[in-house]
């Protein structure tokens, strides 16, 4: 599907509106936002809050949840963000999640996928896919992305967020212990590129995994 989308792209030019808010709905940038598991105010009201983020926190306790691989992907980037923020070192370079962004004519596709299995897809129409583990074929497929882009996390410095990309781009964002990692180009120079064309490849295949969720009856 990614590449059925490219085929008509011309020369790159800004989406209109291209910010930290691609969405016209505020709901749609927040859950867009929660994709980077960068931003600890996003989740006060969550049991993340009190767990890593209380008046007091314990970097030894913080490290450990960062440490676990029992514990939820995006738990344990909250917790290695806070360490980072903190100023504690990191020596850890996991891979713990990957965004995918695809921006449209119509607006952004955004598709992100988690260590322990768990995807989410954000449509340029605006409809939105979570899954949580299960089915097995997603979480599994969500699984093999990950693990197809950490290759790419050894070869570039983390980097600071920046607004999403250009028309004619797509944009990998890994999401590590030791922040994010960003690799970015063209359709084809994705494509060609030894290590990120087989990430590529994996995020097409989750996508097709996710499309074929929805065809299915219910049961």
């Amino acid at each position: 599907m990614f590449k059925k989308l490219f085929a008509s792209f011309g020369a790159r030019k800004a989406l209109p509106g291209a910010s930290a808010k691609p969405y016209k709905s505020d709901e749609l940038n927040l859950i867009y936002q929660l994709l980077f598991c960068d931003d600890p105010d996003l989740v006060k009201a969550t049991p993340v809050q009190a767990s890593l983020f209380g008046a007091a926190p314990d970097a030894r306790v913080v490290q450990t949840i960062g440490e676990d691989p029992a514990e939820e992907s995006r738990v344990r980037l909250l917790a290695w963000h806070w360490l980072r923020t903190s100023g504690q070192p990191i020596a850890s370079r996991e891979v713990l999640g990957i965004v995918v962004e695809v921006p449209l004519e119509e607006g952004l596709d955004a598709l992100a996928a988690y260590a322990d299995g768990s995807v989410r897809y954000i449509n340029h129409t605006g409809s939105v896919a979570v899954f949580e583990g299960s089915p097995a074929e997603v979480a599994e497929q969500g699984k093999r992305l990950v693990h197809a882009a950490i290759a790419l996390a050894v070869r570039d410095a983390a980097k600071g967020r920046v607004a999403p990309p250009t028309l004619g781009n797509v944009r990998f964002s890994l999401l590590t212990a030791d922040g994010l990692h960003v690799r970015e180009g063209t359709f084809s120079e994705i494509a060609r590129d030894a290590l990120s064309g087989p990430v590529l490849q994996e995020a097409q295949r989750l996508l097709d995994t996710i499309v074929r969720q929805g065809k299915q009856p219910p049961a």
